[in-house]
């Protein structure tokens, strides 16, 4: 199955896919609404300053972040239709800047950090609307919204497709119902579009008291654009781009019209409800009183939408992660059939647990306001310095590239400076969170170049004399009939010094057959394909094994059924070589060696390298044991710890004495 072929599920623009679309993509963005106008109006009193200004910040915000950056440049820097930092990173790396690496680490640890807080903020102020329905009763939503979070968690299991059907028309109902409440209030108070001029937007930053810190409230309307881009690889950016079209108009349609609502009924006043208390929410006061229960459902349904959106991202993000050795081993599961739809386990507790940490630390939506975004900030400054990079790199031209750059940088660097005020009010939450998993990728990459700078590869042809004579040393216990190494190197001429190591130096391994299997994970999802190189004609072979991301890692099996082709061919003998057991037909023992390398004690190591192994061997605890990983539990398995020297030998400077 070619890549492009891969892709056609969802490269094409269909009604079905515009849907899906909605389902998946736009949920985090597309709930905003929820809180934006809110967190604007706060508890200030409402002046045509404030509401025009703050506004006319939330319609440019849209335009030239969500729309300019994400939907235009973002979407054109996808990696064989996948999106995301690390899909950009994965392209910039290429050409070999030193430097790209630091950018994507903050970028995906900022992006998990966040997905601890979007769950809970989005489903708090969508079930806070209880509080308008029954505005004499004290209701605890808490208990809700955790309850909520529970199930929504508990259903990743089962993949987005089910999901994504289902999750479609509800958003298709939900912008819908946002742009048609909006539209009604701006065709009734239609003085709110003057916010279109961006006059309003400087002279709220410029002359209302405190006016700049309003900008991290207005920053929440596009939080959702870098989970947008994370999701890209469900729907194809087509599919993204036409639906983008009505998400923009609803969304605008919403933000007007709340506006409109609070200035026609609140102005020269701070915003409470009748009972003078202030868990009042615009987003639900444009609804007519017999329709707020069908409201706070669909708000509801929406909110869990936005948060699988978010939840998908972060499967994707860690995915990557793992493939390019940025994150330790974890069980990947592949509910559905198509491509980009993953479940990580491990990942969806954990978030889970964050998730209801933070409605118990925070309580309300409008607490969780207060530390929302900061975080986020940060990784779009992160994904806008990559497309910079990116665009240069593509375009073979500095000056428009580095314009951009310098232009959106600039932007969010403001929007940065507005939220750093939220720090104290919860942001060090997420800023802690996005601090350990920054860390524990770091590590990860560092472990990564060390290792790689100090793996050696040398020629196989030069071992082969040795080798033989082992084969024939008698005096050597034998180690199994047929032995089997996995090789990091992809080319057969070539073999790991620490394999060598292992059957000459640590314990001599005498083998019959001597097996090298080197695995490569494609992008086609259901490739299956090997290529034996015969080193030794049925004494040494180097097979080449490659198999794409959707199938199972079950290298044990491949493994055998590569083995039976080949003594059906008549390549290789595998009746086992003891007479008294060939006599009953009994198959040759295999046996595996999994390799571990450990930086030698003999290494002369800074405090740097040393800070870097050692904390790599505590992460490497929760890792998915190896030999799980490659399906290989049934095996006849041994794992053995190899040195690496890193640096020069420690010199002792011994002096014998006679």
């Amino acid at each position: 199955m070619s890549s492009s072929h891969s892709h056609s599920h969802n490269s094409k623009v269909t009604l079905a896919g515009l849907l899906i679309t909605l389902g998946i993509i736009f949920g985090d963005i597309g709930t905003s609404p929820l809180y934006v106008i809110q967190a604007i109006v706060k508890d200030r009193v409402v002046t045509e300053e404030l509401i025009l200004g703050g506004l006319s910040c939330v319609f440019w915000t849209l335009l030239i972040i969500t729309t300019f950056k994400y939907v235009f440049l973002a979407l054109n820097a996808d990696n064989n239709g996948e999106g995301g930092i690390f899909a950009l990173y994965a392209q910039v790396r290429r050409f070999k800047s030193p430097y790209v690496i630091y950018p994507a680490i903050i970028g995906c640890a900022t992006l998990i950090a966040d997905g601890f807080i979007t769950p809970p903020i989005s489903i708090s102020s969508a079930v806070e609307g209880l509080h308008m329905l029954f505005p004499d009763t004290h209701i605890n939503t808490v208990p809700i919204v955790i309850i909520i979070i529970i199930c929504l968690f508990s259903f990743q299991q089962v993949g987005t497709e089910i999901v994504g059907k289902a999750f479609g028309p509800i958003m298709l109902v939900w912008f819908t119902m946002i742009g048609t409440l909006g539209a009604i209030q701006v065709f009734s108070h239609p003085e709110v579009l003057k916010a279109i001029n961006p006059y309003y937007a400087f002279n709220l930053l410029s002359e209302y008291p405190k006016g700049f810190w309003i900008l991290g409230a207005v920053f929440l309307c596009t939080t959702g654009g870098e989970a947008l881009y994370s999701d890209l690889g469900h729907c194809g950016k087509k599919n993204v781009r036409m639906s983008w079209n009505f998400v923009l108009i609803a969304l605008m349609f919403t933000y007007f019209g709340q506006s409109a609502w609070v200035f026609a009924n609140h102005a020269g006043s701070t915003i409470v409800d009748a009972h003078g208390h202030p868990n009042f929410r615009i987003f639900y006061s444009l609804m007519p009183q017999w329709f707020l229960p069908i409201g706070v459902v669909i708000a509801t349904m929406a909110t869990v939408i936005a948060s699988q959106a978010l939840i998908s991202g972060v499967f994707t993000l860690v995915n990557e992660a793992m493939k390019l050795h940025l994150w330790f081993r974890m069980k990947v599961n592949y509910p559905t059939n198509l491509r980009g739809q993953i479940y990580i386990p491990g990942i969806n507790w954990f978030l889970m647990f964050g998730c209801i940490a933070v409605v118990l630390i925070f309580k309300k939506s409008e607490n969780m306001e207060a530390a929302y975004g900061l975080a986020i900030t940060v990784d779009m400054l992160m994904t806008t310095l990559l497309l910079g990079f990116f665009y240069r790199i593509k375009t073979h031209n500095f000056a428009l590239p580095f314009l951009m750059t310098v232009i959106l940088f600039t932007i969010e660097s403001t929007f940065l400076i507005a939220n750093l005020e939220k720090f104290s009010h919860g942001g060090w939450f997420s800023f802690l969170i996005a601090a350990v998993v920054a860390v524990v990728v770091s590590v990860l990459f560092f472990a990564q170049k060390l290792r790689q700078k100090h793996t050696q590869f040398v020629p196989l042809k030069d071992y082969i004399p040795v080798l033989k004579d082992l084969q024939e040393d008698q005096t050597i216990q034998k180690e199994a009939s047929h032995l089997v190494y996995l090789a990091m190197a992809g080319d057969n001429r070539l073999i790991d010094t620490n394999i060598m190591y292992s059957i000459l130096r640590k314990r001599p391994k005498r083998a019959d057959v001597y097996w090298f299997v080197h695995i490569d994970i494609v992008d086609e999802p259901y490739t299956k394909t090997y290529h034996v190189n015969t080193i030794v004609p049925r004494e040494v072979f180097f097979i080449h094994l490659r198999f794409g991301f959707k199938v199972e890692h079950r290298v044990n099996a491949m493994f055998h059924e590569i083995v039976e082709q080949m003594e059906a061919n008549g390549e290789v003998d595998t009746r086992s070589p003891y007479p008294s057991l060939r006599r009953h037909g009994m198959s040759a023992d295999f046996k595996f060696i999994l390799l571990h390398t450990r930086v030698s004690a003999d290494s002369d190591l800074n405090a740097f390298e040393g800070w870097v192994v050692r904390t790599y061997r505590m992460i490497k605890k929760f890792s998915l044991p190896a030999y799980e990983d490659f399906g290989l539990e049934m095996s006849n398995v041994e794992e053995e710890v190899v040195p690496i020297f890193i640096g020069p030998k420690k010199e002792m400077n011994l002096i014998r004495q006679h």
